[in-house]
């Protein structure tokens, strides 16, 4: 029951979300923007986009060296997976997938694997953040005084964001650091927990700090830092060439700040991010960059279809080589989530 009702909401989410984005378009006036767009930076775009997991796979190899070293072929096939079951299945299973397939094909610690794939996450936030601010600071021509209502949300969300990733960074910094402090909360665990369940989660929560052994050594977190730069930098590249390929009049920088919002419709858990990922890019292109709304319609469509289809084409394939279908790895997604809830 509880499960049918999450769909229902997250339907009408991503519907609300789809009206919003589609208020006074004429979706005549939008196809003949997508036939006037230019196909070679969208065959670009999608070269770009291909990359951005080749790299994710490079870094989250980096970060499971604490705990057992991976291939790089198996870290990318799960990470195109993971992907995949983002953008075709409901509440972000992909995050849950991801390390549980590759932990189960490597011999690695589940909940270990999992740490990391946190990890990836607040240093993702960290570099978007750090991209953001040199937009701000340093490359920003003018575009906030078009819409400064807008802008000056925009730079609330991105402190905000900032302040809760250094707040994280911290305490995760904290308890990878103090084994003391984790045996600690441990115990108290174990006082509030019939026995068996104490022990399980004692286990879980010292297993878990294995996988945060990268955020205890600054030298190694400096270097993932520096790994997320050309994640992250390849990532604005397909969001700057499709823009570009829509005539829309946007320099490579301005591609941060449309970064910036793009990671928060993102977050909105719909299948593959809709709604949430069209609505927020059509707000920066025509809020920032004076594009026409049917127009950024347009660019956004094309965007996500460039960011989501493909992807999600190969997961399948490397599904059917492994011998699955798209409703065992949602089986698969409840199970890790269990067991992780356990």
């Amino acid at each position: 029951m509880r499960q049918h009702l999450r769909t229902v909401i997250v339907l009408l989410l991503a519907g609300g979300l789809l009206a919003l984005f589609l208020r006074n378009t004429d979706l005549r006036v939008v196809g003949a923007e997508m036939s006037r767009a230019r196909l070679d930076l969208v065959v670009a775009s999608l070269i770009v986009t291909g990359l951005t997991y080749v790299l994710r796979a490079l870094r989250w190899q980096y970060l499971l060296v604490p705990i057992g070293r991976v291939r790089l072929s198996q870290a990318l096939k799960a990470t195109v997976i993971g992907f995949a079951a983002t953008a075709l299945l409901p509440a972000r299973a992909g995050e849950l997938l991801r390390p549980y397939l590759l932990a189960r094909k490597e011999g690695l610690s589940a909940t270990a694997t999992f740490a990391t794939v946190i990890v990836e996450r607040l240093l993702d936030t960290i570099t978007v953040v750090l991209l953001f601010t040199s937009y701000l600071l340093v490359f920003d021509t003018g575009v906030g005084a078009a819409d400064a209502a807008t802008f000056s949300q925009v730079k609330l969300g991105g402190a905000a964001a900032a302040a809760v990733c250094l707040v994280v960074l911290v305490v995760l910094f904290f308890l990878a650091g103090h084994p003391g402090t984790l045996d600690r909360l441990t115990r108290g665990v174990a006082r509030i927990l019939p026995a068996r369940l104490a022990d399980r989660a004692g286990r879980v929560i010292r297993t878990f700090a294995e996988g945060l052994a990268t955020v205890r050594q600054p030298g190694r977190l400096l270097a993932a830092i520096g790994l997320s730069l050309p994640l992250w930098l390849s990532i604005a590249l397909g969001i700057w060439l499709v823009t570009r390929a829509f005539h829309i009049e946007m320099p490579f920088t301005g591609s941060f700040l449309i970064v910036a919002l793009l990671v928060v419709g993102v977050a909105v858990p719909t299948p593959g991010a809709v709604g949430g990922f069209h609505y927020f890019y059509r707000l920066g292109a025509t809020a920032f960059f004076a594009a026409s709304n049917d127009r950024a319609v347009g660019a956004a469509l094309v965007l996500h279809a460039v960011s989501f289809v493909p992807v999600a084409i190969a997961g399948l394939i490397l599904l059917a080589q492994e011998g699955m279908s798209l409703s065992r790895l949602g089986a698969l997604a409840r199970t890790s989530d269990a067991e992780g809830a356990a």
